[in-house]
C-alpha cells in the first residue's frame, strides 16, 4: 500500500498550527508580567508560521531571495526555540545567547552562499538538515541530566527522533545527489512531511507542558519553603521529618534533632532595623546550609527559631556538625552585616521507633534550648534520652 500525502496541504496546516499557537500564547501573555521566555517562544512560532506558509505557497520556480527568506525564518525560529528551551531550564547565559545569534547569522550567510555558488536543491536540503541539529544541544541536556523529569526526557527523546528523520532526509539528498521533489509523492517526501508534523506537535505541546511543569514546580516550592530564608516551612518539614523518622525506625538508624534561635535577635531588630534583621536571618541560614549534607532537613519554625533534623547522625557526628555551624557564624562583619550574632542550641539524639513523635523531639529540644540560654547564651545543651521519654509520655497521656 502506497502512502502519499498532499504536501502543500500539510505544510499549510503546519504553518496555521504555528500561527494559532502564536495567537493563543499571545492572548495568554497579554496583560501578564514581562516574560522573556514566552517572548522568545512566541517570536519563534511567528517566524516558523511565516516560513511554512511561505513554503506551501511558493511559486513553481521561486527566486533565490524567496528561498533565502523562507530558510532565514526557519533558522531564526530554531534559534528562538533553542534559547526558549535553555531559558526554561535556566541555562541561557548572555554568552550562550551571543553564540546562537552568531550561529544564526552564519547559517543564513551560508545558505546565501550556497545559492550563489552551488545552487543545488539536494545540497540546500542537506545543509538545512545539518543546521537544524543545533537544537540537539538543549535536547542532550534534557536527556542526560539526573534531575530531569519523565516529561523532560520523553520530550527530549521525541526531539531526537524527529531530527534523526530530518538528518536521514538530508543525508539521502546529499548522497543521491538527485533533485528533491518536495511536492511530489514519494517515500522520502512522506517521511519529511511526517517529521515536520511530528515536530510541530513536539514543539508546541511539549514546550507548553514543560512550561506548565515548571510552573507547578515553582508553586510546590513556594508552598514548601520559607520565602526569606529558603528553608522548609513547618508543614513541609513535618511531612518530610515524619517520613524520615519512619524510615530510620525500620533501619534502627540514629537521628539528631537540633533546635536553635539567635541570641538577642530583638535587640538587632530594634537597633539596626528589621531589614538588618532579615539580612542576619539570610546570612545565618546560608552559612548553616553550607555545613549540612544533602539529607539534612532545615526548617524555619517562625521568627528566628529554626530546627534541623540530621539523618543518620549519632551524638558524636551531630556534635561535630553543631560545632561547625557555630564556627561558621563568626566574623559576620566581613560578610557585610552591621552586627555580629550568636545562636543558642538544644540537641537530642535518638534511635527512633514506631512511637517516636516529632512534637516530642521538638519539646525536648525546646527545653534544652531554654537551658542553653540560661547558661549565658551562645551555648549548646544536649537533652537526655530519659527526658525525651518523659516528654513523649506526657504528650501521649
Amino acid at each position: 500500500m502506497n502512502l502519499h500525502i498532499d504536501t502543500k496541504t500539510v505544510l499549510v496546516l503546519i504553518g496555521l498550527g504555528h500561527l494559532f499557537t502564536s495567537i493563543l500564547i499571545g492572548a495568554y501573555w497579554y496583560g501578564q508580567p514581562k516574560n522573556k521566555l514566552l517572548h522568545l517562544f512566541l517570536l519563534g512560532k511567528c517566524a516558523e508560521s511565516v516560513a511554512w506558509l511561505g513554503s506551501a505557497l511558493r511559486p513553481e520556480h521561486p527566486s533565490m531571495l524567496y528561498l533565502l527568506i523562507i530558510n532565514a525564518m526557519l533558522y531564526i525560529a530554531a534559534t528562538c526555540e533553542i534559547m526558549a528551551l535553555l531559558s526554561l531550564r535556566e541555562e541561557l547565559r548572555p554568552r550562550t545567547r551571543r553564540i546562537y545569534y552568531a550561529l544564526t547569522a552564519l547559517s543564513i550567510v551560508g545558505f546565501a552562499l550556497l545559492e550563489l555558488f552551488y545552487n543545488k536543491e539536494s545540497v540546500r536540503v542537506a545543509y538545512s538538515s545539518i543546521v537544524s541539529t543545533v537544537l540537539l544541544f538543549p535536547v542532550y541536556r534534557m536527556l542526560i541530566q539526573r534531575s530531569a523529569t519523565a516529561l523532560t526526557r520523553v520530550t527530549g527523546f521525541l526531539y531526537v527522533l524527529v531530527f534523526a528523520m530530518g538528518c536521514l532526509k538530508g543525508a539521502s539528498a546529499l548522497l543521491t545527489g538527485s533533485r528533491i521533489q518536495v511536492f511530489s509523492p514519494g517515500i522520502y517526501e512522506t517521511l519529511m512531511v511526517l517529521s515536520l508534523f511530528l515536530l510541530m506537535i513536539v514543539e508546541n505541546s511539549g514546550f507548553v507542558l514543560l512550561l506548565k511543569e515548571k510552573s507547578d514546580q515553582e508553586l510546590v516550592r513556594l508552598a514548601s519553603y520559607d520565602d526569606l530564608t529558603k528553608t522548609l516551612n513547618r508543614r513541609t518539614f513535618a511531612l518530610e521529618a515524619n517520613r524520615c523518622l519512619a524510615e530510620h525506625a525500620k533501619r534502627r538508624a540514629p537521628i539528631s534533632f537540633v533546635l536553635f534561635d539567635i541570641d538577642h535577635f530583638k535587640v538587632i531588630n530594634d537597633t539596626f532595623g528589621h531589614m538588618a534583621g532579615d539580612d542576619v536571618l539570610q546570612d545565618m541560614t546560608s552559612q548553616i546550609q553550607s555545613e549540612l549534607d544533602g539529607e539534612a532537613l532545615f526548617v524555619r519554625y517562625g521568627g528566628d527559631e529554626f530546627g534541623i533534623m540530621l539523618l543518620g547522625k549519632d551524638e558524636i557526628a551531630s556534635d561535630s556538625v553543631v560545632e561547625k555551624i557555630k564556627a561558621s557564624l563568626g566574623d559576620a562583619a566581613s560578610r557585610g552585616l552591621p552586627a555580629s550574632y550568636t545562636i543558642s542550641i538544644g540537641v537530642l539524639t535518638i534511635v527512633p521507633d514506631r512511637q517516636t513523635q516529632l512534637n516530642a523531639l521538638y519539646s525536648s529540644c525546646d527545653k534544652a534550648l531554654y537551658i542553653a540560654k540560661n547558661k549565658g547564651r551562645n551555648y549548646v545543651h544536649r537533652a537526655r534520652l530519659d527526658q525525651y521519654l518523659d516528654v513523649r509520655k506526657e504528650l501521649s497521656g
